[in-house]
């Protein structure tokens, strides 16, 4: 869910834009749900494929791959952008679930929520509210 903040004629509106099915887009203004009807179907864009114009086989790209996090292994959540800590919504114990929201970043003058990538326990917490960080760097710790 995209999350967006307007002011429109001095009004502070906070939209949340959800699902889109077809015509009709979920949205959340200032608490307050309602289904928006678009003038035409929403379609995912397409990227040109780009074709060989060598006879040669092509090398395939190099498998990316991500460490397993298996048992009690400890490892944090990092930074994806440098910004600016506006709330952090888990304390140090706290058992948290795969998607759960961990704290709330100001980059770029966007809200982004930070999610935890895997179920587990918050070990520690290395930021602090209205605290400026680095792309990169370990928020929290999870167990």
């Amino acid at each position: 869910m995209k999350e967006y903040k307007y002011r429109i004629n001095g009004n502070l509106y906070k939209v949340s834009v959800g699902e889109i099915e077809g015509k009709n887009v979920h949205v959340e203004v200032n608490g307050t749900a309602y289904t928006v009807e678009i003038e035409r179907d929403i379609k995912p864009k397409i990227r040109p494929v780009m074709r060989a114009t060598s006879t040669t086989p092509a090398t395939p790209p190099p498998a990316i791959t991500r460490p397993v996090v298996t048992g009690n292994q400890k490892s944090g959540i990092k930074s994806p952008l440098p910004g600016v800590i506006l709330d952090i919504k888990v304390k140090e114990g706290d058992a948290v679930k795969r998607g759960q929201t961990l704290l709330i970043l100001e980059a770029m003058k966007m809200e982004n929520d930070i999610k935890s990538d895997r179920d587990g326990k918050v070990v520690a917490i290395n930021v602090n509210k209205g605290e400026s960080i680095l792309e990169g760097t370990d928020l929290i710790i999870i167990e």
